[in-house]
């Protein structure tokens, strides 16, 4: 029997951002999308076996970490990053035919949609009650249905198109620049080889909350010529004032001053979860300090050798 196409899971429904995300990477249409409705759905989908892989959001340049994204890799069964994909958010104003945009007394969007249309939509249709719940492509459908109550939906285009809506309004983000950056998650394995373009991303936790403690987890980095593409604390879920750090480094596992980083972070924290190396979607080419390259490490390695070999050398 020929086997089926590689099933990929996503944070649905059908038609959002996560979707259109899923659909930009290379051969997804090949494979079997199945949406689930919750992070948590997806991820646990991924664990256990009914989709070799799961696309997420984590992160937008807006609103900032994707909680349920974060806390779930934290503290569920292991998972490894293997792509990032970086999607520029662009909202519609979506209504049923024949509604125009005098006629727009409801609007439902999800709340991240809200905050990044908020002032557009208090300019533009002041008349409006804005509720935030779902997804943007819950609300799409919701707007779609004449008896759900809801004039217009803030969502994708793909969504819009989905179920038949017609624009309103485009590109109504206070932020054209907005980006949401999603990350394609599989069981652990292999890590892929270094491409020379990496980031890794890992969650620290301190051994002590005391004077210093997190400056002494920064300081394995900055001591190595690793610079942090992003840092953001989030509680341990113990007591309160209990935090850890999700952090993205610059380079990957197999680059000598990443894998140094990692062996002090390793020594002087309570716990290092390690995510993932893979390619960064911006292929923003690494600033490598001088002393810290693969073959200065090699070379420092040759000489400290040399020395127990032959110490009046």
């Amino acid at each position: 029997m020929t086997p089926g196409p590689e099933r990929y899971g996503y944070f649905g429904p059908e038609g959002t951002f996560t979707h259109q995300a899923l659909l930009s990477i290379p051969g997804a249409d090949q494979r079997e999308l199945t949406p689930y409705a919750t992070v948590a759905g997806c991820l646990d989908a991924v664990r256990d076996g009914e989709v070799a892989a799961g696309l997420v959001p984590i992160e937008n340049s807006v609103e900032g970490g994707v909680s349920a994204t974060l806390d779930n890799l934290t503290y569920g069964r292991p998972l490894m990053i293997t792509r990032e994909v970086l999607l520029p958010v662009q909202f519609t104003l979506f209504a049923r035919p024949g509604t125009a945009l005098g006629d727009v007394r409801r609007v439902i969007t999800h709340p991240h949609a809200a905050a990044q249309c908020r002032d557009w939509l208090a300019a533009n249709v002041p008349q409006a009650t804005i509720t935030t719940e779902g997804s943007t492509a819950a609300a799409a459908a919701a707007v779609a249905d004449p008896g759900s109550g809801y004039d217009a939906a803030v969502s994708s285009d793909i969504a819009g198109r989905l179920y038949g809506l017609q624009p309103l309004a485009t590109g109504i983000a206070d932020n054209d620049a907005a980006v949401t950056r999603f990350i394609l998650l599989t069981k652990p394995g292999p890590v892929a080889p270094a491409s020379g373009v990496d980031k890794t991303t890992m969650v620290l936790f301190m051994r002590a909350d005391r004077s210093g403690a997190l400056l002494e987890l920064l300081d394995q980095f900055a001591s190595r010529g690793v610079n942090l593409c992003r840092i953001e604390s989030r509680p341990t879920k113990t007591v309160f004032g209990s935090y850890c750090f999700a952090v993205d480094a610059e380079g990957h596992i197999d680059d000598e001053r990443m894998a140094e980083a990692m062996m002090g972070l390793h020594r002087v924290s309570a716990q290092v979860i390690f995510l993932g190396s893979y390619p960064r979607a911006d292929a923003t080419q690494q600033h490598v300090l001088p002393g810290t390259s693969n073959a200065d490490y090699g070379a420092a390695r040759e000489w400290l050798d040399s020395l127990r070999q032959h110490p009046g050398a």
